[in-house]
């Protein structure tokens, strides 16, 4: 049985729900992108980067496969298809005291999947900011 920490993020994966998506950030949370050098931090960067990624990645084809919960940290292992390709990754969470997120690390494989997220996350992005 998951945390309540846990269940809250299966919750949101399943609703896709963008409000509660943004209510689970802290305001200080850092994101580590899988193509991005350095940490993201800040709620509405990571936000960005999140509701992209449900777009992108949390298709009908997205399910974790794998999950460690240890209550205030997880890692999430998911497979999930962009234009046919399978991609394998982690999430890795981790929650403050009082529930929300204050850090998230995503890891894809294998190369050719990095390449097609990468163009696919760059497209949403832009359109995500333009509708900003």
């Amino acid at each position: 049985m998951a945390s309540n920490n846990l269940q809250k993020w299966h919750d949101y994966m399943k609703s896709h729900d963008l409000k509660a998506l943004r209510d689970m950030l802290d305001d200080d949370v850092v994101f580590h992108s899988p193509v991005v050098h350095t940490p993201q931090a800040g709620k509405d960067i990571t936000y960005l980067y999140l509701s992209a990624a449900d777009q992108v990645l949390g298709t009908d084809k997205f399910r974790y496969i794998n999950e460690f919960d240890l209550g205030d940290k997880a890692v999430l292992e998911f497979e999930t298809e962009v234009d046919g390709l399978v991609i394998n990754g982690i999430d890795m969470i981790t929650w403050n005291e009082g529930g929300q997120i204050v850090d998230f690390k995503v890891m894809v494989r294998p190369l050719k999947a990095i390449n097609a997220v990468h163009a696919a996350m760059g497209k949403m992005l832009e359109t995500l900011k333009t509708k900003s």
